[in-house]
């Protein structure tokens, strides 16, 4: 087989067992691994395992070999992260055939993550100058006056211009930091090791920091009455800086498109088979076109809402709790209720 695939131009690295397997595709980090189920110290299902648990060799393609092909034995081979299943004996052709529609599926990956990273530079060189030039004008323009004129302004006057430059600033550091964990969200998922050790974080208890960052969030939009708390204590499989993030930017959205004294809700609630966190406003709401427009800098009706910032927070928990292995959805009605949810599997599930 090693002669065949020589001859095919590719360049082959032989292990005789397992364990030597393992240890060669951690210091060669191959483009594919062609590993036989029957070795001696360590078998195939256990050589797949062992690699798929480590970040670095986790999204390498892995095709087994066997000569006891059977049902049971591709399904566990599937379930362990194999990517196909020779049955031996085989054809040189069917291996060539194999070895490349592996190779091109992680090149295509490949090509997909390189796309999504080019297009990112591209919205960020069209918004991101215009955004960032919003704040900065409020504080140069007050900061020019009070360093001119401080001495001919009331007291009043001076803190209220204050109050601008702190809110400019406070917008611009939003602005930033939004930037950077989009930026940082499209990097991890691009990198199949990096979100494999993503998943494995958790967050057991939730409800306190849900109900604190929920509470920031009515305090700053100066409606605390308004928020109403439904808690369950579900684990959550997330780290809590990123739950914070989801929490924070599904809550804010919620006060941003709705009234004073309109009542919004943040509910989380266990499921059969995960845990649900769903944030609730009855406010101007989307339109099923917005719905399936969401994404890295759409901002909806902007003229008529003068809506701030990138408008990426839908997008940064959208894709947050995908990498988590969950789903956002939105239900809303113009005029009416709108309910985001965050759906994740329960803590330990894949």
């Amino acid at each position: 087989m090693h002669i065949a695939l020589r001859e095919k131009g590719f360049d082959v690295v032989e292990a005789e067992n397992g364990a030597v397997g393992i240890e060669a595709a951690r210091r060669e980090l191959p483009d594919l691994i062609l590993c036989d189920v029957n070795m001696e110290k360590v078998n195939g299902y256990h050589t797949l395992s062992a690699l798929r648990n480590e970040p670095t060799t986790a999204a390498i393609p892995f095709i087994l070999m066997t000569g006891l092909a059977d049902n049971a034995g591709m399904r566990q081979g599937m379930e362990l992260g194999a990517d196909d299943y020779l049955p031996k004996p085989f054809a040189i052709e069917a291996l060539y055939a194999a070895v490349d529609a592996r190779l091109k599926k992680a090149q295509a990956l490949r090509q997909e993550a390189e796309k999504k990273l080019a297009d990112l530079r591209d919205n960020i060189s069209l918004m991101l100058p215009h955004e960032l030039r919003t704040p900065l004008n409020g504080i140069v323009a007050y900061g020019e006056i009070l360093s001119d004129d401080a001495a001919s302004l009331a007291p009043a006057e001076i803190a209220e211009m204050g109050q601008v430059i702190y809110q400019s600033g406070k917008r611009l550091e939003r602005l930033v930091e939004n930037f950077l964990i989009y930026a940082q969200i499209e990097l991890l998922g691009a990198d199949p090791q990096k979100v494999s050790a993503l998943r494995l974080k958790q967050t057991p208890a939730p409800a306190r920091l849900i109900e604190e960052r929920a509470r920031a969030q009515a305090e700053a939009a100066q409606r605390t009455e308004d928020l109403v708390l439904e808690l369950a204590d579900c684990p959550m499989p997330i780290s809590e800086d990123y739950l914070a993030k989801i929490v924070e930017e599904l809550v804010q959205n919620a006060f941003k498109f709705s009234e004073a004294g309109r009542r919004v809700r943040v509910a989380l609630a266990a499921l059969p088979n995960g845990v649900a966190l769903a944030v609730s406003d009855r406010g101007r709401g989307f339109s099923t076109e917005h719905i399936t427009k969401v994404g890295a800098y759409m901002q909806f009706d902007r003229k008529m809402q003068e809506q701030q910032g990138l408008g990426l927070g839908l997008t940064i928990a959208k894709r947050l709790t995908e990498l988590h292995g969950g789903t956002l959805s939105i239900q809303s009605e113009r005029g009416s209720t709108t309910t985001v949810t965050v759906k994740f599997p329960s803590v330990g599930m894949p």
